[in-house]
């Protein structure tokens, strides 16, 4: 069991990108409110950006008019350049053509061009919306509120998942399998026995490592990653952000050992066996840990009797005998030094 902190996978803060009073918001623009992506959440007063898309059309409708104008001089003076054929030399055809005159009234039509894109852009800009789907933390504008590209509007953040950030022992790590780097995650499940009903649960994937410890704990930190966070299509509690949960993580499967109470385990990870009424001290290589047991691939055999009570004398070989006859499920027993 590892601890993790919930936080959101996607967060803005969003903000306007031209300057303006606010006129309207959204009913459903405040704090705690769900909102879709494409959603209009404020409206900005369009009339001044109105005004200069206006502007900028009229100034290109007339730089269209003045290239068909150009352009129908150009006609007659082809006319009159197929008169004199003879006469006119290659290198004065342009001109006669009016070509230069053609190529400055086509810049100026594309600079009008794109001087309506760039007023219909600001007068776009005055509409804002919802990027993703997300929630509202807060929000810091009112109606007739003046804003300015910068200012913070509202706080976003995504509600299609979350992340659960969990500290992890660095030992740990190579029973873990991350979907980003393995294309399937280890299961986890996620528990708040303070807040949550008995038998509540919520599940999740390791996604992700991140590349450095914790700088207090020296923990490794993993990403976990749980879809549909508040519980909309879901069954089980919603996530709050930035509570801390406990996470059940299920690692690679742990082939060919024997799990065994930590208690039992000493110093140097030796572990105390009666064998023929004496006691061996046994060194084991402990390739896993959690919580309540220590995993044991080498030093201890399937059946064995492990020594579960406190010895006043510890040493290789000397007598025991069990305090009572039948030992538990284990494989452990308790036992005491003979005299």
């Amino acid at each position: 069991m590892v601890l993790g902190s919930v936080e959101p996978a996607q967060e803005i803060v969003l903000s306007p990108r031209v300057s303006g009073q606010v006129l309207e918001l959204a009913p459903n623009f405040v704090p705690g409110g769900m909102v879709q992506k494409g959603d209009l959440l404020l409206q900005i007063d369009p009339a001044d950006f109105t005004s200069v898309l206006s502007e900028r059309q009229s100034a290109l409708q007339q730089a269209e008019a003045s290239l068909e104008i150009e352009r129908g001089r150009q006609s007659l003076a082809r006319k009159e350049l197929d008169l004199l054929v003879d006469t006119i030399e290659e290198a004065n055809r342009s001109l006669v053509l009016r070509e230069p005159q053609i190529k400055s009234i086509r810049a100026q039509v594309d600079a009008a061009k794109a001087l309506v894109a760039r007023a219909q852009l600001e007068l776009d800009r005055t509409k804002i919306e919802a990027p993703f789907d997300a929630q509202i933390l807060s929000r810091s504008v009112n109606v007739g509120s003046q804003v300015a590209p910068g200012d913070e509007l509202a706080r976003l953040v995504g509600i299609e998942k979350y992340w659960v950030i969990a500290t992890v022992p660095v030992r740990s790590l190579h029973w873990v399998q991350f979907s980003e780097a393995d294309g399937e995650g280890s299961s986890a499940t996620l528990h708040n026995p303070n807040t949550w009903l008995p038998g509540a649960e919520r599940h999740a994937t390791v996604s992700r490592m991140i590349g450095a410890l914790d700088q207090q704990t020296r923990l490794a930190r993993v990403v976990m990653t749980v879809e549909d966070p508040l519980a909309r299509n879901t069954e089980g509690p919603p996530l709050i952000l930035d509570t801390l949960l406990q996470a059940h993580i299920n690692g690679r499967p742990i082939e060919d050992v024997i799990r065994l109470d930590r208690d039992y385990v000493h110093e140097r990870d030796t572990v105390w066996v009666m064998k023929d009424g004496k006691l061996e001290i046994r060194e084991t290589d402990i390739v896993f840990r959690d919580a309540d047991h220590a995993y044991i691939q080498d030093g201890l055999e399937s059946g064995e009797e492990v020594v579960t009570t406190t010895l006043a004398t510890v040493a290789n070989g000397i007598g025991l005998r069990k305090v009572n006859e039948s030992a538990p499920e284990d494989e452990s027993l308790n036992t005491e030094a003979a005299d």
